[in-house]
């Protein structure tokens, strides 16, 4: 009793509402072209330079992610911030004075490395802010900072586009994302000094960082094939039925990421690890019935719940696993297998549903998650 009578420390504090600026920034930055660049390139005539431009963009930004560290080591988190914001926002103006394919993945490319070192460096600095015997809550709030901007400004972006053209949605990535770059200032200065034993590449050996990002990956890779496959899946219902499910899943998923820094703070973030890959297997599996609306949207649900948990737990475990020093590369690990999860599962996906159709994909996706609870038997302690 006495111990749910202890005052907790604060968990906004002044550095953190400063730092919410750069995360909203950031998130508008990368979230109103995403969808807005590959159609800019295919109205251009090129049906090749719009998937170039994802591609590059997410591979990039994978590269990107894993060096950050060092970056951040070298210049501090307020310069490596400002750095990744610089690049992530302004290379979006060249856009405005021309559409070939070259300057379109080379732009992509360019952001792709500016959101590594925003989100990597951008990371780091929040896991220092956070107190740490709240920082589940803390990382769930910070979850849906970045979270909801992003998820308004992906329709948003294809929705001015189409009204408005391409260039207010290229000159508003720009303006928003430089603007963030007057929090900067607020934030820490110098980032705590590496670990003498390699940063990432000695996180990568380290199976109590590997385990947890691995579990996520696993999730990440059903959302990916959510994303990509749901809508083609979908076509031949009504329109509602795909824009519900795929806007039900991040939904649910920030709230989840909400419940779980709540409870993980409480209980310990392993004992969510369980739950999140259960709900991430099930959810993805009740999608398979793509004739039945209601279960495509409930898996998304579900799946979104699942998925929630896992980014907030996964997170909290790998920074409460290393020393002062270590948060970047924790930061730099656990967003690439976001990345990398996600491209792989709508690549997996891709090379399968010409053969075996659309439910079976979605099956083999849930199945796909099912290994990790091996990991999980592993991972239950924090």
């Amino acid at each position: 009793m006495t111990a749910d009578l202890r005052i907790r420390p604060k968990l906004v504090s002044r550095a953190l509402l400063v730092r919410f600026v750069s995360i909203f920034g950031s998130s508008i930055g990368f979230y109103l072209p995403l969808s807005v660049v590959p159609l800019f390139a295919k109205q251009t005539g090129s049906d090749s330079g719009a998937g170039l431009a994802t591609v590059a963009l997410l591979l990039a930004t994978v590269a990107a992610e894993l060096v950050t560290p060092r970056l951040v080591a070298r210049v501090g988190y307020r310069w490596a911030l400002a750095g990744g914001l610089v690049l992530l926002g302004a290379p979006t103006l060249l856009l405005t004075a021309g559409s070939d394919v070259r300057v379109i993945v080379g732009v992509s490319v360019v952001r792709g490395i500016g959101f590594a070192i925003a989100v990597v460096a951008g990371g780091a600095v929040t896991a220092l802010l956070i107190p740490a015997d709240r920082r589940g809550e803390g990382l769930a709030l910070v979850g849906i900072v970045g979270g909801i901007p992003g998820l308004l400004a992906l329709p948003a972006g294809v929705w001015a586009a189409a009204h408005w053209g391409f260039t207010p949605v290229f000159v508003v990535t720009t303006v928003a994302t430089l603007l963030a770059l007057l929090s900067v200032p607020g934030l820490p200065r110098h980032a705590a000094t590496p670990q003498e034993d390699g940063g990432v590449l000695a996180g990568l050996r380290n199976p109590a960082l590997t385990r947890p990002a691995t579990i996520f990956a696993v999730s990440a890779a059903a959302v990916g094939v959510l994303v990509t496959f749901l809508p083609l899946a979908a076509s031949g219902r009504p329109a509602w039925v795909a824009a519900s499910a795929l806007l039900a899943q991040p939904a649910a998923a920030t709230a989840a990421r909400w419940v779980a820094g709540r409870l993980g703070d409480r209980h310990g973030p392993g004992l969510l690890l369980l739950p999140g890959v259960v709900l991430s297997a099930v959810g993805m599996a009740a999608i398979a019935a793509t004739g039945t609306p209601v279960l495509v949207i409930g898996g998304a649900l579900v799946l979104g719940a699942g998925f929630g948990a896992l980014q907030n737990a996964t997170l909290t475990l790998m920074y409460a696993r290393v020393p002062a020093g270590g948060e970047s590369a924790v930061s730099a690990i656990w967003n690439a297998a976001y990345d990398l999860g996600m491209a792989a599962g709508a690549l997996g996906a891709g090379l399968v549903v010409g053969s075996v159709g659309y439910p079976v994909t979605f099956v083999l996706a849930a199945v796909v998650i099912v290994p990790a609870l091996a990991l999980v038997r592993r991972d239950r302690r924090p």
